[in-house]
């Protein structure tokens, strides 16, 4: 193998060189990680520098290069597990297993990253051969000590029912956390030892190991399956304290629990107090009372269930092919009184499986003609997965269109982050004259939110003050949200104290606020106001608390809060809380401690716990610090752009030639900057703005407006941070390109449309730039206006020439 001087030459040779094939020849080799290069790769680009790159040359170059053999490249081992984890997460599990022993035949060696998808993917075929030779691999490669290894380990012998096997894992893993301990529960139960699953569930408890809701499906059927009433008791009381109850699968687990230990009336009171069922619940009610002799109460249940909604209906149809009775299959199907795609696609696939294909042939042709409902359903379908262009083409052939159907398009496009193409469809919906429900106003407001589009989101909540829904707290909760992402607090608050009733959705869309806004007095304030009424936070509400105290600087509140979460609230902190902490304490200039608290986690750190670190290298001009944490960010995630950006820490530090080298870093690697937009609402229509934008049909106006207050804010002492200008250009240019930034343009447009001293709103979706956060204070002081700039992770109000954050963002 060899990797000279002379091919180094050559590869700086060919990149100066305009030919193109050449070119491609030396990125594909770049792409490869600049391995150590065989014999066919020398001669190759010795004939790119040689040739005269000719056509002829380059023929004689891919000619060379066709004789190399497949393993003279070695390929990163990152795009292997790369490929790995996608194929796990399509759930095609044998093609991963197959990829996995093709990289062991090239040689490639495994890492930890490697081993966990194969693993998973044993589990889930119950490849229990196939597991123990990877098994042994992992034994060689040394990763048996890491703690996710051990983990899909013990998950992998659990599920192929090879308990002992898992158990020798156990034991020997330095650290368990509440994962590992629930792949040992479930395992047990599932191999009908739930005696067994009990008593590893109190020792956990005893190791100091906080239980989860997952935790507790496994215990709750581990108690069912022994009929342990008194434990499933307990269990339940756990359950409460933590806010858990409210959640399907464990309301589910809860029924089932009671039901299989003869309690029905405890299992009717968790029944009726669940906020929503599915056919499993409906299903263990039902057997429950028929397993207590209970036959008439049984049979009432049932017949309430076929009056409930059409998922039921969808569910038993299922459940009725699956065991080939097209009789009672017709019976139900006949009865739902409005059937979505899912329900008639099984009913055909009965009867194709019944060998019954004229009548599965006649099913299909009526299902097109029926109604709207299945026009719905498929818009449903391609909107929730992505795919919007299908679901277009559906909606625009639909003969006519209801309130569903509007709102399935708009939901669609919220979910793909097309926030005024939702507004647009809303626009269109009423002029059709479609009456809105409570799910296409909490839709209209979302995506209002996604956009701050307020002026938008107030017409809204008119027609909502208008309407039936406006003492729905699934509604009210939105307006309290949206009102604070459109920076209007004061109404935020004011629709929140008129709610007859708050949930804690409603208390987290207002910490949540308070947060963004930088409340964090406020926040902890609402905090004691909603556990004075009795609400119970959840995650969500620390992750809101934690946040208004980082971004208000309130350290030792913050500390408070976090030690109170798990001693008092009982709430396993989860990698955002930690994030949350990670920023608290690197914003206050507590670096190591931040860092500490990282390599103390009972779980393996994401990289954007390590780029909240690195963004307070940043602010603190660390740099030694931040060099060694940018590495950690690079290895987790190499093709996310924010790792790249955040090491501009150079640029703030002055070291321009080290920030070019990783700019070129980025490059090399394929890796793009994501595209920063900026919104501003102007008389009710919402404007998007790019960096250096050409399109607006003001654009000529907003160039002038802005050239106008360069020189305002040059008078004023402005000087512009060229620093982060990474461009070989002239200073000059830097300042142009500076001054086309997206929320700059935003601004100049606003402060062409609206009356002198109205309050500007706009909004973009990454983190303001340097450059543009001290302009927009110097903006606020010659023109005399506030100016609010909603960025990736919180609210700057900007007046006179200071800002809210006071530099501290």
């Amino acid at each position: 193998m060899l990797h000279t001087d002379d091919t180094i030459s050559n590869l700086e040779q060919i990149l100066h060189t305009r030919n193109v094939e050449s070119r491609k020849m030396v990125r594909q080799y770049r792409r490869l990680g600049n391995p150590k290069i065989s014999q066919p790769w020398h001669t190759a680009l010795s004939f790119c520098k040689n040739g005269s790159y000719s056509m002829q040359g380059m023929r004689r170059s891919k000619a060379k290069l066709a004789e190399m053999a497949p393993q003279t490249v070695q390929v990163n081992v990152f795009s292997w597990n790369r490929r790995l984890a996608r194929y796990v997460k399509a759930g095609q599990h044998e093609k991963t297993i197959q990829l996995f022993q093709e990289m062991r035949q090239k040689n490639i060696s495994p890492n930890s990253f490697t081993f966990v998808p194969v693993l998973n993917a044993c589990a889930s075929l119950g490849a229990l051969q196939e597991g123990r030779q990877v098994h042994e691999q992992i034994i060689r490669s040394g990763c048996e000590a890491d703690v996710f290894v051990g983990c899909s380990l013990v998950d992998m012998y659990a599920k192929c029912r090879h308990i002992k096997d898992a158990w020798r894992v156990f034991k020997n893993m330095s650290s368990r956390d509440v994962v590992v301990w629930n792949r040992m529960i479930l395992g047990h139960v599932k191999c009908g030892q739930g005696r067994k699953a009990l008593e590893l569930f109190q020792q956990m408890l005893q190791e100091g190991v906080q239980p989860d809701s997952v935790t507790f499906l496994g215990v709750l059927n581990a108690c069912a399956s022994e009929a342990a009433l008194e434990e499933g008791r307990c269990a339940h009381e756990w359950i409460i304290a933590r806010g858990w109850d409210s959640d399907v699968s464990v309301g589910n687990s809860l029924v089932n629990m009671y039901a299989k230990c003869g309690s029905m009336e405890d299992a009717q009171r968790v029944f009726l107090k669940m906020p929503s069922r599915d056919v499993v619940t409906w299903t263990a009610m039902i057997l429950g009372h028929v397993k207590c002799g209970q036959g008439q109460k049984a049979l009432d249940l049932f017949r309430q269930m076929r009056e409930q909604d059409i998922f039921v209906g969808s569910s038993l149809v299922d459940m009725y092919v699956k065991f080939g009775s097209m009789e009672d299959v017709q019976r139900v199907f006949n009865k739902i009184p409005s059937r979505d795609v899912v329900t008639w696609t099984a009913m055909i696939f009965g009867f194709v499986k019944c060998q019954q294909g004229q009548k599965a042939l006649e099913l299909f042709q009526q299902m097109q003609h029926e109604d709207v409902c299945v026009g719905n359903s498929l818009v449903d379908m391609y909107a929730k997965c992505g795919s919007i262009e299908d679901a277009w083409r559906v909606f625009n052939k639909m003969p006519s269109r209801d309130v569903v159907t509007w709102t399935t398009m708009m939901l669609g496009h919220l979910k793909c982050g097309q926030g005024q193409e939702a507004l647009e469809l809303f626009r269109q919906m009423q002029k059709e004259g479609v009456q809105p429900n409570s799910v296409t106003f909490v839709g209209v407001l979302n995506a209002c939110a996604s956009v701050a589009a307020l002026e938008e989101g107030r017409c809204a909540h008119e027609q909502i003050l208008q309407s039936e829904w406006h003492s729905n707290i699934f509604v009210g909760n939105s307006l309290v949200d949206m009102y604070g992402k459109c920076g209007s607090m004061e109404d935020a608050q004011r629709v929140f104290n008129n709610m007859p009733l708050h949930d804690v959705i409603s208390w987290n869309a207002i910490l949540g606020g308070c947060a963004m806004h930088e409340h964090g007095k406020e926040a902890l304030r609402h905090f004691e106001l909603m556990c004075e009424e009795g609400v119970k936070p959840n995650d969500i509400t620390f992750v809101c608390l934690l946040s208004a105290c980082s971004h208000a600087g309130l350290v030792d509140e913050g500390l408070r809060c976090f030690t109170s979460m798990s001693t008092v609230y009982k709430i396993s902190a989860k990698l955002e809380h930690y994030t949350c902490m990670v920023d608290l304490l690197g914003r206050s200039g507590r670096l190591q401690e931040a860092e500490n608290m990282i390599q103390a986690l009972p779980f393996r750190p994401d990289g954007a716990l390590w780029m909240a670190l690195l963004g307070a290298c940043r602010i603190h001009a660390n740099v030694e610090m931040g060099e060694r944490i940018a590495k950690r960010v690079l290895e987790l995630e190499p093709e996310n752009a924010s790792g790249y950006v955040l090491l501009n820490i150079y640029a703030a530090a002055g070291k321009r030639d080290l920030c070019k080298n990783v700019e070129r870093q980025r490059k090399e690697r394929g890796v793009k900057k994501q595209l920063g937009r900026t919104w501003i609402e102007v008389n009710n229509e919402v404007h998007t703005f790019v960096v250096d934008d050409q399109e607006h049909p003001q654009i000529s106006q907003i160039h002038a407006q802005l050239k106008r207050l360069s020189g305002l804010m040059h008078d004023a002492g402005y000087v512009p941070f060229t620093e982060f200008v990474l461009h070989d250009v002239e200073e000059e240019s830097k300042v142009f390109h500076l001054c086309h930034h997206s929320e700059k343009l935003a601004i100049a447009f606003g402060l062409i449309n609206t009356d002198p001293g109205t309050p500007l709103r706009i909004m973009k979706n990454l983190r303001v730039c340097e450059d543009c956060h001290t302009s927009t204070k110097f903006i606020s002081k010659v023109v005399g206006r506030t100016i609010m700039v909603r960025d990736a992770n919180r609210f700057h109000h900007f007046q006179d020439g200071v800002c809210s954050c006071m530099d501290y963002w």
